[in-house]
């Protein structure tokens, strides 16, 4: 059999730059736990650095929107922390230097290309402060996420949930969190932009620039769909919001406070006491028991995370691609030994599959290992300059770098997987059913419901072993209902208080 390098052909002998992209992904051959060398088995493409650029940019916004919502909770929660925006900057810093070298460069660049890199868990991030609340310790969280995600994918769970997961209720959740995450996105644009007035009182408001920034946005990324380079979106769309914010005068908003340097890579620093760093110490049993079940909400949240990147690269991949698709247990297994070692170095990031970065990826057709050496260089560079993430941290850049990079594919997906009717009641329910608990449960119930046949195709449910009709579906559905309640969830919602 020819290998990679026997294979591989000029773009100039191909009709388009597509063709050429094509026939790359087609003739790969990625190493499994093996070194991957440029050149042997994979090249370096100028494409590379779009999702490179997008990963980065969104990284960024996610470790720092992650930071800051720990920041603010554990400062609600305890009266002996007070922890601001410097703080979530730093741990940020540390979670860009020591993980991006190891688990981006290292084990997705090198040692397996099928493994999508180990990113920002973005859906868990409504949920912080309700951790902090709840009494949950960012490491001893960061532990039972380990411990959980490598028994999954020890015995296959994830890519058997994945299997189990048909388009219908796939395509409804990625509607949902599209949805809720860009509507997010937009109510933090709007709020800054007026946000603004009470501070240049004598220029009046300037509530109109978020509007700007928006309608500039849909623009531009209609644009980009248009003539099918939307993998350039993140880094087009958010250079395109920086300007329009500085030419608009919101400049003196935009705080260059980060200096040059590596952060406090000492855990001691971190953990080692309750004066500095994140002031709680060293987890003890109380901690555990409060970060279990949001543990166990974040490792059944990987599965449909996981699906919706893998489906992108399906969507846009050409036939006979099937080697360099990512690989759902390899991938939960590499999220698993991030979680823990980014978060006992000092960090406190909730982990995933790297949606900023397979996403653009996927639709610029280049496989991971190459875009994943240049983004992890990119990441450290940046948290090493320091000022940069100024700038990637600010509103208009930060929210337009999600907007377009992860909701709105997010959004785009899910309508494409929900063609047929039956999809599209199964997608419906599952929409609902998000709507009234929340994503997690919803793709419980939803997939329960769908894989015996209550909702969606009644032919798929024929075909299912009872396995799979009823005892993984129902025992999911149970673990989750538990996990839910047992920190009280719905104590807000519904009146139903915590179990725990």
């Amino acid at each position: 059999m020819k290998t990679y390098k026997e294979l591989h052909k000029r773009a100039s002998e191909f009709t388009s730059r597509s063709e050429y992209l094509d026939h790359e992904l087609q003739i790969m051959k990625p190493r499994r736990y093996r070194l991957n060398l440029p050149g042997r088995d994979f090249r370096f493409e100028w494409e590379d650095l779009v999702p490179a650029l997008a990963g980065t940019l969104g990284i960024i916004a996610m470790y720092s929107s992650v930071m800051i919502a720990w920041a603010n909770g554990l400062t609600e929660a305890w009266d002996h922390i007070t922890l601001g925006k410097e703080f979530a900057i730093e741990v940020s810093r540390v979670e860009m230097i020591i993980p991006a070298l190891l688990f981006v460069v290292l084990a997705s660049g090198f040692l397996n290309p099928r493994a999508n890199l180990a990113g920002n868990h973005g859906p868990m991030i409504p949920l912080i402060a309700s951790m902090a609340l709840a009494g949950a310790h960012p490491l001893a969280l960061a532990i039972l996420i380990g411990v959980f995600g490598l028994l999954l994918s020890l015995f296959k769970g994830g890519s058997r949930l994945v299997d189990l997961t048909s388009k219908g209720v796939a395509g409804g959740l990625l509607i949902f969190l599209g949805f809720m995450g860009a509507l997010s996105q937009i109510k933090t644009v709007q709020s800054w932009g007026t946000g603004l007035e009470s501070t240049t009182v004598e220029a009046g408001s300037m509530g109109f620039l978020g509007l700007i920034i928006l309608g500039v946005t849909v623009v531009v990324y209609s644009y980009l769909a248009r003539i099918d380079k939307r993998w350039l979106a993140i880094p087009v769309c958010a250079i395109t919001a920086l300007a329009i914010a500085l030419m608009g005068g919101a400049g003196f908003d935009l705080q260059f406070t980060t200096e040059m340097g590596l952060p406090n890579l000492n855990p001691v620093h971190w953990w080692g006491s309750t004066e500095k760093g994140w002031m709680l110490g060293l987890p003890n049993t109380q901690h555990f028991i409060a970060s279990l079940p949001f543990a166990i909400l974040a490792v059944a949240m990987w599965s449909p995370d996981f699906l919706g990147h893998r489906i992108f690269q399906e969507m846009n991949y050409p036939k006979n691609s099937e080697k360099v698709l990512m690989d759902v247990d390899d991938t939960m297994t590499l999220c698993s030994i991030r979680q823990m070692v980014g978060t006992a170095v000092g960090g406190g990031n909730i982990t995933s599959s790297w949606g900023t970065y397979m996403i653009p990826a996927a639709i610029a057709k280049r496989p991971i290992p190459g875009g994943a050496i240049l983004l992890g260089i990119m990441v450290m560079a940046v948290a090493i300059l320091g000022s940069p993430m100024d700038v990637a941290v600010w509103p208009p850049v930060r929210c337009i770098a999600l907007l377009v990079g992860v909701f709105l594919p997010l959004i785009e997906a899910g309508v494409q997987m929900i063609k047929e009717s039956a999809s599209a009641q199964a997608a419906g329910i599952c929409i609902f059913a998000a709507m009234v608990t929340n994503p997690v449960l919803a793709w419980a119930l939803a997939m329960f419901l769908d894989n015996n046949g209550l909702i969606g195709d009644k032919e798929r449910a024929k075909k299912l072993s009872k396995v799979d009709k009823l005892i993984i579906p129902l025992g999911i559905l149970t673990i989750c209902v538990l996990a839910i309640l047992s920190v009280g969830m719905f104590k807000g919602s519904y009146g139903i208080p915590a179990l725990l």
